[in-house]
């Protein structure tokens, strides 16, 4: 496969590229080969907005030769003053002008000769089917369309990397899945709202979750027509791996995961009989507890917070070392991490403030941890989980009251659910997001 590396803000000009799905993943640039090693990668190796851009179009003739267009002199920001003509490009750095117009660019070159008729996918959706020639369109009734589609797990345990979340990599017993919805953006502003710690993170509603079998699958309806990733959770509600892309369904269309992260050039393992879950009838994805759809700092979390926390960790009238059984300097140190939420104002609250630095979460918007480990992010890398299961000063949360905090964290422990109305989500108000 060839494509152009460019900068998302430009143009889709600059460096050309080779693909090659058959190397294996190890999650380097072992699949990528570089065609015109003279022209640096935009926003990585150049500075951004004012970079050279080229190269771009490229079609392969073969492994060897490409036609592309090309401008020495051309800039990201020089819009029509640019002047590309087609070339001819080879794996050995040659490069051929084959035509230049003096008044606008040229682009999207391609041979016109006879080819053999490519493969014809099958339509296996219940809309959008191409018409063919002559052919008229007919409406489709909406009532007639399924809301929701099957999706089937194969074996959730086969799966790049172990799932564990021990050190001494004793496997982890995944339960059920969580199905998360990602919601787009409602306005064009990078980070604006804030929707949590990471910078520009997407805000999230959690539909809920389904069971998972002894043998590692699972069967389920899934609303058509929205994205969402999985988490593969153990028996205590935490997520063991969960996904960093997005996927979807039809109307109309069957979705089937062999794995979970697994190894896309190894064989599919043979199975000796039909998975468990493919012997029943989907499961009905069961909703979640209340704050998770949409996600809610303030409903999910907060509660739990006024109810088993505040009693020390609320202000420095809060606790005396006296009624709390503390020695005089803990009392001290607890009264200063405030988990209170009494004032209302301001983007976010006093303590989803004051819990940032227990919590793990996926931050930055141009670099992040390209990969995720199982046992490694969310609840199981966050000091905060890790000092709410261990004995903590006489704290008893009740098995829903910690899954609230594990919920909260597998999900990059954000405080909005929509990038709409935040005042009202502020004061914990249930605000639906109005784009799906």
């Amino acid at each position: 496969l060839t494509a152009t590396a460019t900068g998302h803000h430009a143009q889709h000009y600059g460096s050309l590229i080779l693909i090659d799905p058959n190397v294996p993943d190890s999650n380097q640039p072992g699949q990528v080969k570089r065609i015109t090693p003279d022209q640096l990668f935009m926003e990585s190796e150049l500075s951004p907005h004012k970079d050279p851009t080229n190269y771009g179009t490229c079609w392969p003739l073969s492994e060897e030769f490409y036609l592309c267009v090309y401008d020495p002199f051309s800039r990201s920001d020089a819009g029509e003053a640019n002047n590309f003509g087609i070339y001819l490009l080879d794996c050995y750095g040659n490069r051929t002008l084959l035509y230049r117009d003096p008044k606008i660019s040229c682009r999207d070159a391609m041979p016109i000769r006879p080819r053999a008729r490519q493969t014809i996918v099958p339509h296996l959706t219940a809309v959008g089917k191409p018409l063919a020639p002559g052919e008229q369109a007919v409406s489709v009734d909406p009532a007639s369309i399924s809301p929701v589609s099957p999706v089937g797990l194969i074996n959730v345990y086969d799966s790049k990397f172990p799932l564990t979340t021990s050190e001494d990599g004793t496997p982890a017993k995944i339960k059920s899945l969580r199905i998360v919805q990602l919601l787009p953006k409602t306005n064009p502003y990078a980070h604006n709202p804030a929707i949590g710690y990471g910078n520009q993170k997407g805000a999230r509603r959690i539909l809920g979750t389904v069971p998972v079998e002894e043998d590692g699958s699972a069967y389920f309806n899934l609303p058509i027509d929205i994205p969402v990733y999985f988490q593969a959770l153990d028996e205590n509600g935490v997520a063991v791996q969960g996904m960093r892309s997005a996927t979807y369904v039809h109307a109309g269309e069957q979705l089937t995961c062999q794995g979970c992260h697994e190894e896309r050039h190894s064989a599919i393992t043979s199975r000796p009989r039909v998975p468990q879950a493919m012997r029943r009838a989907p499961s009905t994805i069961q909703p979640d507890v209340d704050g998770t759809n949409p996600l809610n700092f303030v409903r999910l979390v907060q509660p739990v917070l006024d109810a088993k926390c505040v009693s020390c960790h609320g202000g420095a009238a809060s606790v005396s070392a006296e009624s709390s059984g503390l020695t005089p300097d803990q009392a001290q140190k607890a009264a200063k991490l405030d988990l209170r939420d009494d004032t209302k104002t301001g983007h976010f609250s006093p303590s989803y403030e004051a819990l940032r630095r227990f919590c793990f979460y996926y931050d930055d918007a141009a670099w992040t941890e390209p990969q995720t480990f199982p046992g490694k992010f969310g609840s199981n890398r966050s000091d905060l989980f890790r000092i709410l299961k261990a004995p903590h000063y006489g704290l008893k949360l009740t098995e829903e009251e910690l899954y609230r905090f594990t919920v909260w964290m597998d999900n990059n422990c954000d405080f909005y659910g929509a990038y709409d109305e935040c005042e009202l989500q502020r004061k914990g108000e249930k605000v639906f997001p109005w784009l799906e």
